[in-house]
This record gives C-alpha cells, structure tokens and sequence, in this order.
C-alpha cells in the first residue's frame, strides 16, 4: 500500500483543514470500458472537483453514508450514527425514525468533512429531504421513477417528461438528474411546513395522476407482482429515513457512475452511463450546476395535497408502507 497522504483544504474562516487519507492507492473501482481503475485518491480528487455544487446538496442535512470495505466489490455498509474517531469540527443533528428512536447523524458542511467521510471509504452520500433547524419537515419532495425489468432508459425519460408537466401544473419546480443507476430522480423544493407522511401523501397524489395519464407505462403498485413492466413511481421513498444518492454523488456501480444533474432540455440525448468520475467534474465545470436554483423558490405543497384529497374522495386511500416501518394510521 502507499503511504498516507495529507490533503489540505479550504475550511470556515479563511481555516485550512488536513485530512488523512490512508491507502490512496486502494482501488475502488477496478477498469472497465468507461476507463482504468480508481483508487481512493481518484476519488478524493473527485469530490474535491465538484466541492461547491456538492455541498450545496448536503450540507445543512442529516447525511447517511454508504461505505464499502475494499472498493465496490468488497462488503457494504450503511452508517448512520457517527463513526468512531470522528473529528470534533464536524457537526451532527439528532434525528427521530420511525421506530420513535433518536440518535446523532453527521452534517457534512465543508468539503474537509465529505473527504473525511472518503477515508471511511464512501462512496456514495444520501442526505436527508430536511434541513438540520427541522428534521421532521422535509424542505423537497424527491420523486423516484424505477423502471421494471425490459423498459429502456428512454422510456424513463418520457415518464419524466410527463411527470414534469404535472408538477409545474401543481405549481412545483421540478428538477431532474440521473440516479447513476437506470432511472432518474425529479427534486422539487417546497416550504417545510409539512411533516413526511403529509409530503407522502402528496408524493403519492403525483404518482397516481402519472399513473391516470401513461397507464400502460407507469404504476404507483408497491407489491413487485402487480407491477408488470412498468415504470414504477416509489413514493415510499417519501417516508422518515428514506434517502436517495446526492447529485453529485459516486455510485457503487461498475464504470464508476454518478447522479448528474441534467437541463430537462438535454434529458433525452443523455443515458444511466452518460456521467461517471471520469467525466463529471468536467461536465459541471462547462456547464454549470443545474441544480443551483433548487432552492431559489419553494412552492406551496397545497395544491398536490388537494388531488390527495380528491383521490380520497373516490376512494383511494393510503398506500402499503415499506416492511420495516411499524404500522401507519
């Protein structure tokens, strides 16, 4: 293994910070047609090239860390309460599950932080839907269109499409970005004034009018049987301790892929490959972050609520919550 190294970086204040980075050259990822292996070091540069826009999707937010012992082949772990010999200038926030447990998360504010979170050998970074000065109301519904075994990424792309189109006509601002897997993530900031079963409701709200419109291609059915091949629109990640991957963020996957932000414009000449370590800081570099303005405007999450009402009204009630959840009114 190579020796240690010390990345020096910007900190609060005009402060410099110094993270340890053990075993730099460890591979994370091995080669792959995308191109040559990359080591933790890669990886480090990486989150170093993307730092201001990265930041600005977790800091501030319970993050939970995916971590992997031996790149991406090796065993994987979600951390959330803080690991052991954490430095003491990085923050955390206590957080309630659904069990009703509270413990400490990491807040990861400064990029000395996010490297930190690197030695620990993350790879990918899953903040929460809320700002730490309220961890019960989620300030965006985040939306989740995981398409079935058969549909192409092309399909996806129509869905989200029309998913767009929906929610601006509920006066939300959707934003959209690769997963880094095969789907797309549609974000839209909303004032936290509602707790997450209430977002839920609203999630849940969108999905089925998504469902009314494309009936042959999208399906709000939480059980995998009664799905076929369509895509299906998870509102469940809508519930307390739910994350999705960061945009920005490295994904565990073959070809190092990464969650990229994406001009709706551009949407459908992109695919799941399309951004990955190798590639992404350029990409933002030229074009900007298309997620700057998430936060410039956070709609009213009224309107989505009142078609939850009305889908009441003909019957249509709450949906299945997922296994690991206790029991919902």
């Amino acid at each position: 293994m190579a020796t240690p190294i010390v990345l020096t970086v910007p900190g609060p204040q005009g402060q410099e910070r110094a993270v340890r980075l053990s075993s730099p050259d460890r591979v994370i990822w091995p080669a792959s047609d995308h191109g040559p292996a990359l080591t933790k070091a890669d990886l480090a540069a990486y989150v170093q090239a993307v730092a201001p826009a990265f930041l600005r999707a977790v800091s501030d937010r319970p993050v939970t860390l995916q971590r992997f012992r031996g790149g991406i082949t090796g065993e994987e772990f979600y951390s959330k309460n803080p690991p052991k010999g954490m430095p003491d200038w990085i923050r955390t926030t206590t957080c309630t599950y659904p069990s009703g447990r509270q413990h400490q998360q990491l807040v990861l504010d400064e990029i000395a932080a996010v490297l930190w979170a690197v030695q620990m050998s993350t790879i990918t970074f899953h903040p929460w839907p809320v700002r730490t000065a309220d961890n019960d109301n989620p300030d965006e519904i985040r939306i989740d269109l995981d398409p079935q075994p058969g549909r192409t990424f092309a399909d996806i792309v129509e869905v989200a499409l029309a998913l767009r189109e929906i929610m601006r006509g509920l006066g939300l601002t959707p934003f959209v970005k690769t997963t880094g897997s095969r789907g797309v993530h549609v974000h839209a900031a909303i004032d936290p004034r509602w707790e997450f079963l209430t977002v839920r409701h609203a999630v849940i709200a969108i999905a089925r009018e998504l469902e009314r419109g494309m009936p042959t291609l999208v399906t709000s059915a939480w059980w995998k049987e009664e799905r076929g091949d369509r895509i299906f629109v998870d509102f469940n990640q809508a519930c307390r301790d739910r994350t999705l991957a960061a945009v920005w963020s490295p994904r565990p996957l073959p070809g190092a892929p990464v969650s990229a932000a994406v001009a709706w414009g551009d949407l459908p000449e992109v695919g799941p490959m399309t951004w990955t370590v190798y590639n992404a800081a350029q990409y933002l570099a030229d074009v900007g972050d298309h997620w700057g303005a998430l936060h410039a405007d956070p709609a009213d999450l009224g309107p989505a609520l009142a078609l939850w009402e009305a889908d009441c009204g003909r019957g249509l009630g709450e949906m299945p919550f997922p296994p690991d959840h206790p029991k919902m009114p």
